[in-house]
Order: C-alpha cells, then sequence, then structure tokens
C-alpha cells in the first residue's frame, strides 16, 4: 500500500496492488479565511488525521481477515462472533482454545483415574504401539483415557520390577565369592600347609610382650575375607606417622585362618606389629559363656531368615531401597560370629588393654589415625561418628526408627524413635571404662528378646543390639574421622571421600566385586599388589 500527500495539502492519492483498493484519491478544500459553520464542513487537518488512522489500521484488517479464513472461521456471521476469536490473539492471549482442550482432558483422566481396569486387557509394549493403536481405532476421549491408564500403570509395574530384580541381582552378587578371591584363599591355604614360611609364629616370640603393651595403638579386625583384611592393614600402616607403634589383632574364623596366617606371615608390613589368631583358638569361646553361639545354631527361626527364600515378604509395590534393605538384613553375614566378637574385647580378648580402635574389614585407611588416642571421651566408652546429620541424606540420616520396629510394644516402651544412632566400622573403644559397666550383658539380654519375639524387634544383625547396649555409652567424634555408604552411594562427593580419616564400603556394592562402583575402587586398589604371586596367579586383575 502507497500513500502520496500532494504538495500543497489539497489532496492525498491511497494506491494497493493487493486487488483490495486500486487508487482512491481525496480532495482537501482549500482553507477559508473565515472557519466553516461547523454543521456543514469539517477542518481538512480533521479528515487528514483520519485518513492517516484509516491508512495505518488497513493492512490489519487485512492480515486478521486472512487469518480468520485460513483458520475456517469465516462463517462467523458477526462481529461477536469475530471478535471473540481474534480478540484473544490481537491481545496475545493465543491459547484460549488448547486451555480449554488440556482441562477437558483433564476432566475426562480424572474421571476414569477412579475407575477398575479391565482384567486381562492387551496393551502396548512401547509408545510407539499406543500411538498406532490410537490413530487406527479412533477411539474417543474417555476410552483413550483409560487406555492411557491402563498402560501406564502396565508400564510403572514393568518398571519396579526391573528395579527390585536389579537389587536382587546386586544381592547375589554381594553374598558370592568371587572366583579370584575363593582362589587366591585356597592357594594361601595350601601354601600354609607346604611351606614352613608361611606358618612362623605371628609376631615373633621376642615382639609378643608388645601384643598387651598400651604404649603402642592397638587396632582390632575381624575378618574373613585375606585380601580385604591385606588392604586395611597396609592402608593404616602407610596412612601413619608412627608405623612401628602400630599392632594389628587380626581375628578370623577356623577356615580362614591358614590362609590369613600365610599372607601376613609371608607378606610383613614392616614395622607394624601384626598377629592373627583363629576364633577356634579361645578357650572361652563355648555355648555355655556366649549365648548367641547358642542362638546362632539352635534357633530354627534365624536359619530360616537368614538361609530361606530371600523373596518372600516382598511385592511389586516395595520401594527398591526397602526391597534392598530387607535383602542386606538377611545377609548371613549378620549371624556369623565374627560379627559379634566385638562385644567380648574388654574381658575375653584384650583383658589387659586400655584402648583400642576396631575397624571393619570393608574400610580403607587414608589418614592418620594417631590422634584418636588423644581424644578425651569423658568417660564415655565408645568413640563413634553419628550417622543422623550430614550433607549426604540418604546415607546420614539414620535415627532408631531405621533400625527398630516401633509397632512392637518392648520396642515402644524402651526407646525413643528421634534418637540419633552412630555407626559400627571404626570405632574407638575405651576397654577400661567399658569394664565398669553392664553393656555385655544388655547386649545379650536384648539378642535373646528379639529371638523370643521372632526376629520382630529389628532388621539388620548387630547394630540393633548394640546401640540398645551402648546407650548412654557414646561420645560423639567429628564426621571427618569415618565416611560411610561408598558401597551403596553411587554419588559419593570425591572432595569429601579424599578429606576423610576412613572410608567406609558398607553397603553391597564393595570395591573388590564386580559391581563395585568404579570411580570409587581406585581409593581401595590403590592398596592391592597386583605383583604378588598369588594375587596375579589367581587372576585378580586391576580395575581399568
Amino acid at each position: 500500500m502507497q500513500l502520496r500527500i500532494s504538495p500543497s495539502m489539497r489532496s492525498i492519492t491511497i494506491s494497493s496492488s493487493n486487488g483490495v483498493v486500486d487508487s482512491m484519491k481525496v480532495r482537501v478544500a482549500p482553507p477559508h479565511t473565515h472557519p466553516p459553520p461547523p454543521s456543514r464542513h469539517v477542518s481538512y487537518r480533521t479528515l487528514f488525521r483520519a485518513v492517516l488512522a484509516l491508512a495505518f489500521f488497513l493492512p490489519f484488517v487485512f492480515i486478521l481477515t486472512a487469518v480468520v479464513t485460513l483458520e475456517g472461521v469465516n462463517n462467523c456471521s458477526s462481529l461477536d462472533c469475530l471478535g471473540r476469536r481474534l480478540g484473544p490473539r490481537f491481545l496475545g492471549k493465543r491459547g484460549d482454545d488448547s486451555t480449554r482442550l488440556v482441562k477437558d482432558l483433564y476432566d475426562i483422566l480424572n474421571e476414569v483415574s477412579f475407575g477398575e481396569l479391565q482384567v486381562g486387557l492387551k496393551l502396548p509394549e512401547s509408545f510407539v504401539e499406543f500411538l498406532s493403536e490410537m490413530k487406527n481405532n479412533q477411539y474417543d476421549a474417555k476410552t483413550f483415557a483409560i487406555r492411557l491408564k491402563a498402560t501406564m500403570e502396565h508400564m510403572d509395574r514393568e518398571v519396579k520390577r526391573a528395579r527390585l530384580a536389579e537389587q536382587l541381582h546386586k544381592y547375589y552378587a554381594a553374598s558370592a565369592i568371587p572366583k579370584g578371591i575363593h582362589c587366591f584363599s585356597l592357594r594361601l591355604t595350601d601354601e600354609y600347609s607346604s611351606n614352613a614360611h608361611a606358618r612362623k609364629q605371628l609376631p615373633p616370640p621376642e615382639l609378643l610382650p608388645l601384643l598387651s603393651d598400651n604404649s603402642y595403638q592397638h587396632f582390632v579386625l575381624a575378618s574373613d575375607n585375606i585380601l580385604a583384611a591385606s588392604v586395611v592393614v597396609t592402608s593404616a600402616v602407610r596412612s601413619s606417622s608412627k608405623p612401628d607403634k602400630i599392632v594389628f589383632h587380626v581375628i578370623t574364623d577356623k577356615k580362614t585362618y591358614p590362609g590369613m596366617h600365610s599372607w601376613f606371615a609371608l607378606n610383613p608390613i614392616s614395622p607394624a606389629i601384626v598377629e592373627v589368631r583363629g576364633v577356634h583358638q579361645f578357650d572361652w569361646l563355648t555355648r555355655e559363656n556366649v549365648p548367641v553361639l547358642e542362638a546362632v545354631e539352635n534357633h530354627h527361626g534365624v536359619q530360616n531368615h537368614y538361609h530361606g527364600y530371600h523373596v518372600r515378604g516382598t511385592n511389586i509395590s516395595d520401594n527398591p531401597r526397602v526391597f534392598a534393605s530387607k535383602l542386606q538384613a538377611r545377609s548371613p553375614k549378620y549371624i556369623s560370629l565374627l560379627n559379634h566378637l566385638r562385644i567380648y574385647l574388654p574381658e575375653q580378648l584384650f583383658p589387659n588393654l586400655k584402648k583400642v580402635v576396631f575397624l571393619d574389614d570393608d574400610v580403607v585407611v587414608q589418614h592418620d589415625l594417631s590422634h584418636l588416642w588423644e581424644i578425651n571421651l569423658t568417660g564415655k566408652v565408645n568413640g563413634a561418628v553419628e550417622t543422623c546429620k550430614g550433607k549426604d541424606k540418604w546415607v546420614m540420616s539414620k535415627r532408631f526408627r531405621t533400625y527398630f520396629n516401633f509397632s512392637h510394644p518392648l520396642i515402644a516402651k524402651n526407646l525413643d524413635p528421634n534418637e540419633c544412632a552412630w555407626a559400627y566400622g571404626m570405632n574407638i573403644f575405651d576397654l577400661a571404662a567399658w569394664r565398669r559397666t553392664n553393656i555385655k550383658e544388655t547386649y545379650h539380654f536384648w539378642l535373646k528378646e528379639n529371638l523370643k519375639s521372632n526376629l520382630t524387634l529389628w532388621k539388620f544383625g548387630t547394630l540393633p543390639p548394640a546401640l540398645i547396649a551402648f546407650r548412654g555409652h557414646v561420645h560423639a567424634i567429628d564426621p571427618s574421622w569415618h565416611m560411610l555408604g561408598l558401597g551403596y552411594q553411587e554419588k559419593t562427593d570425591l572432595d569429601s571421600v579424599r578429606k576423610a580419616a576412613v572410608i567406609h564400603f558398607n553397603g553391597q556394592c564393595k570395591p573388590w566385586l564386580g559391581i563395585g562402583y568404579k570411580h570409587l575402587q581406585p581409593f581401595w586398589t590403590k592398596h592391592v599388589n597386583y605383583s604378588n604371586d598369588f594375587i596375579r596367579n589367581c587372576h585378580i586383575l586391576e580395575p581399568q
């Protein structure tokens, strides 16, 4: 469209090539010396402004008319109809129809959400199949909503089933002994029977008095995993500022003893002192003296719980984490005597020692632990990291309600669900203070009560009775001493891992297993001597 104004301002010409207005000329009367009467004449300035406004507005009218025509709404015969359709677009409100459509769809979905679905309904296996079915059958809106609900519920069940299967497979992988580690133990056991050096006394006779010398730093480790035990001892000695003051007391079971002894006899970790003892060497460890033994050996419910069908009691509605927790609670390691031995530290095991640090076999020591012996426990027995506060809300959110069944009246009567839990795995025990308590008796009492209740007081093995027995005897130490969760929290912060004095691979994904987290394994594997003949010949390969 073109607008031409004559130099004299006496005429205006509007022309267009769009076929709507070819040419339109407006002549403006010459100015009068006297203003005309209002009823007969209009000011040329007023007319000029009107024409300008018309010239500006006409293109928009053409565009909007075209839009209406293209959208198939040209049947509107009234300005009201046209206004209702063009108004929102002119004002920028373009979602009126789509909003109404979404609302209608929501109403239909809400209506069918409470209805029962037809049994045996054949459903599409993928989104592509779903779209194809909708297109081919041309369902009405309600049928579409029903099919959509059924398909989504079906896929949700399949996802949960896959996640539960993943947890079950992880559980079996974690419970099994890798072929390489089994070979490692067998070869060392064979070495014990055929090689006199593998049977030499640990420690040498001249160092025996140091096993009860309180001027040394005494570490206790109970394990039936030789490779894991070697990493704990090696990492602790390497990290220490006083390696010549370290004494390691390694305790194992009867079947592992020959192999464990062979390893530390043939691979001394100088200048530290290491002794290896088997539970079969403890004269005091009888069923009459240790109620745990009788409970483990004779209680039918214990055997069923830890060796029965592990999927029983679970269903598709279980959260995968809850399911993993149930599986972990059924791990046979919880009925291992090695797990209960720490309750006998002050009297039966080390009656002459004042302080010891107890380490689990799935930890790695990264920094000097000498300062643990300088911590003032304020008369308490157990120096431990609390597990109810911290950045990682999954790992550090453990309170008594995490472990105990508060629907049981005995638990509800005696315990507080909000009480903060603490961690086993790296604990400093004041044995002198312990001897003045009845911790062991309390521990035995609650073990018996759990057996009487058919294992309904708590879910996990050795920590819950310890949480009760040590109540009032725990001194909280700084969390940087002991970082947990590296065996089940894949998103562990690596900077925090590097800063922690002890890192703990508690959980199913141990670093020596194929299911271990690849980015966390190097913190453990760097303490494995992969050039050792036994490790190399058993094809225990360093992860790439």
